[in-house]
C-alpha cells in the first residue's frame, strides 16, 4: 500500500514521542485507514495500537516500509511528495481448493458453478479468497462482474458478466423477475409428498448476524418445494416415523426425523435466506445449516412452525452471537454420534502454533462440514425459455453407496404445474408492484416531513394477533389460495387434513 505525503512540513519517518495515531504521521495514516497497526497486524488481533512507535520501528527495520521504492531507515527525513509504501501482514480465512467450474462461456457472459465456502465479493476478513479475486487472478486485466448473488455457504450457478452492458442486462432480468431459479437442498426427515407451497412473510431480525424469521410484519415471500428423494437411516426406506411421537414428548424432535430428504426448491420471490427460513418453518431445516438448524439457538423444536415465537428475538440473537463466527455450529444433532463428532471437531480448531510474523495463534484448516451447507443453486432459466443453464447435482444430493436413487433432475414441470407456477408468479408481480409503490410513497412522505404509510419495523411482532390461513397440498389435490395472501401450503399428508400452525 502506498501513500504520498503532501504536507509542507518536514517529518522524520520514525515518529517522535507525542500524541498517538496522529493523522499527519504517514505510517499511522495507513494503519488507521486499514484498522491495522503499523507493522500490519490487525487491530485487536495481537497488534498493540497503544504503542505504535516500537511496532513502526520494527516494520522499518524489517524492510516493510520503503520510500520512493527504496528501503528506509528510522533516521530518514520525509520530504514533501515522497511516496511511502508499507507491506501489510494480514490473516485471511482459508477456503476450499475446489475449482470454479465453467458451465458456459461466450463473449458477453461466463456461467460458473461456485463452490461452497467461497464468498462472491471481498468482504470482512475475506479479500483474495473470493470468487471475484480468484477469477481476476486467473485472467489478468479482466474485471469480473457478478450478476446474481449467492451466500458464501451456498454453491451453484452464478453469472459473471464480461462487460458492464451484459452484466446490467442480465441483472435487470433477474431483478425484474423474468428469470426462474431452482435450488436443491438436503433437509432433515421425510419431506411431505406432492408440491408444497410456503408463502409465509419473512422479516429481517439482525442484518449483522444474517438472521431472518417468519413474521406477519415481514415482506411477502413464496417458495415451491417438491421432494426428489428420501433416504432413511443407512439407506433404509420407511424408517422415518418410528418413535416420532415419543421423541417429541421427550423434547427430542430429531428422534422422529431419521434419515434425510433431497428437496427441489423454487423461490418465487428473492428474500434473504428465504429457502432456509421456509424449510425451518416447515419443520425440515437444512441438516447442516449453522443458523436455522441449530438446537442451541432455537431449542428442541428448531423453530418449526415458528413455535419459538414466544422467545424474544433478542434472546435468539444473543445465543447466535455467543456461538461466534469461528465456532462449529451444532447443526441438527439428530444422533448422539453427531454430537460427539461436533465436540471433537471443536477441540481441533486450535493448532497450537503461532504465526512467525505476528505471533497470532493459528487455527487448523476447517473441515468440509464447515465450508458450506447443503443448499445448491441448480438452475437458472428465462421464463420464455430463451436460455437455460443447469449444473450437476452436488455430491451430497446423490444417493448413498449401494442405494438406488435419482442422479439427475428433469424440468421444472416435474416440480409444479407450469400453469399454476405462472399464476403464483403473476401474483407475486402484483405484490412487487405494490411494494414498490408503498416504498415510493414512504420516500415522498419523508421528503415532505410527514409520516407516510407503515413504518419499517425491525424487531418482534406487533402486539395484536394475526391469524394466517393455512392450506394443504397433497398428492393429487390442492387448495387454491389468493396469490397475495400470506399463506402456507405445507405439511402435506395423504388425507390432506386441515391444520392450523
Amino acid at each position: 500500500k502506498t501513500v504520498a505525503l503532501t504536507s509542507n512540513r518536514r517529518a522524520s519517518l520514525f515518529p517522535q514521542p507525542g500524541p498517538r495515531s496522529r493523522p499527519t504521521d504517514p505510517t499511522n495514516r495507513l494503519a488507521d485507514a486499514r484498522r491495522e497497526t503499523p507493522d500490519g497486524r490487525p487491530a485487536g488481533s495481537g497488534g498493540d495500537t497503544r504503542r505504535p512507535m516500537a511496532a513502526a520501528k520494527t516494520a522499518i527495520e524489517l524492510g516493510n516500509v520503503v520510500v520512493n521504492g527504496k528501503p528506509a531507515s528510522t533516521t530518514h527525513v520525509v520530504q514533501n511528495g515522497d511516496v511511502i509504501s508499507h507491506t501489510l501482514h494480514r490473516h485471511e480465512p482459508p477456503v476450499t481448493d475446489a475449482p470454479i467450474k465453467v458451465i458456459s462461456e461466450d463473449e458477453d457472459m461466463m456461467v460458473i458453478c461456485k463452490p461452497s465456502g467461497i464468498p462472491v465479493h471481498p468482504a470482512g476478513r475475506y479479500n483474495y479468497n473470493s470468487v471475484i479475486e480468484i477469477l481476476a487472478a486467473s485472467r489478468p486485466g479482466w474485471k469480473p462482474l457478478p450478476c446474481n448473488r449467492l451466500d458464501r455457504l451456498t454453491s451453484g450457478v452464478m453469472f459473471i458478466g464480461k462487460h458492464p452492458k451484459a452484466a446490467e442486462e442480465l441483472s435487470t432480468q433477474i431483478s425484474g423477475r423474468t428469470v426462474r431459479k431452482e435450488y436443491v437442498a438436503r433437509v432433515a426427515g421425510k419431506f411431505p409428498d406432492g408440491d408444497v407451497v410456503c408463502a409465509m412473510p419473512i422479516l429481517q431480525i439482525s442484518p449483522k448476524l444474517g438472521l431472518n424469521r417468519v413474521r406477519a410484519s415481514g415482506k411477502p415471500a413464496r417458495t415451491v418445494f417438491r421432494r426428489l428423494a428420501y433416504y432413511g437411516p443407512e439407506g433404509e426406506e420407511g424408517a422415518d416415523t418410528a418413535g416420532a411421537e415419543d421423541g417429541k414428548a421427550e423434547g427430542r424432535p430429531w428422534v422422529g426425523k431419521k434419515g434425510y430428504s433431497i428437496v427441489r426448491c423454487l423461490p418465487i420471490t428473492g428474500r434473504t435466506h428465504q429457502i432456509r427460513v421456509h424449510l425451518q418453518f416447515l419443520g425440515h431445516p437444512i441438516t447442516n445449516d449453522p443458523i436455522y438448524s441449530n438446537q442451541r439457538v432455537w431449542g428442541a423444536s428448531l423453530g418449526a412452525g415458528d413455535a419459538d415465537a414466544m422467545q424474544a428475538d433478542e434472546d435468539v440473537i444473543t445465543r447466535l452471537a455467543r456461538m461466534g463466527k469461528s465456532e462449529v455450529a451444532d447443526a441438527v444433532a439428530y444422533h448422539d454420534e453427531m454430537v460427539d463428532d461436533y465436540n471433537k471437531r471443536k477441540a481441533e480448531k486450535m493448532s497450537g502454533e503461532l504465526c512467525e510474523v505476528c505471533s497470532t495463534p493459528l487455527y487448523t484448516d476447517p473441515g468440509v462440514q464447515e465450508m458450506g451447507i447443503y443448499l445448491h443453486s441448480l438452475r437458472y432459466e428465462d421464463k420464455d425459455l430463451k436460455w437455460s443453464y443447469r449444473s450437476e447435482l452436488p455430491e451430497w444430493a446423490l444417493p448413498p453407496g449401494g442405494v438406488e436413487g435419482p442422479r439427475e433432475v428433469g424440468g421444472l414441470d416435474e416440480v409444479v404445474d407450469l400453469g399454476r407456477l405462472r399464476e403464483l408468479e403473476e401474483g407475486e408481480e402484483e405484490v412487487g408492484e405494490g411494494e414498490r409503490k408503498e416504498e415510493h410513497d414512504r420516500k415522498m412522505a419523508r421528503r415532505k416531513g410527514k409520516k407516510g404509510g407503515q413504518s419499517d419495523r425491525k424487531g418482534s411482532d406487533p402486539v395484536e394477533t394475526v391469524t394466517l390461513p393455512v392450506a394443504l397440498v397433497g398428492e393429487g389435490e390442492a387448495t387454491r389460495v389468493p396469490p397475495a395472501a400470506p399463506v402456507v401450503a405445507a405439511v402435506a399428508s395423504a388425507s390432506a387434513t386441515a391444520a392450523v400452525l
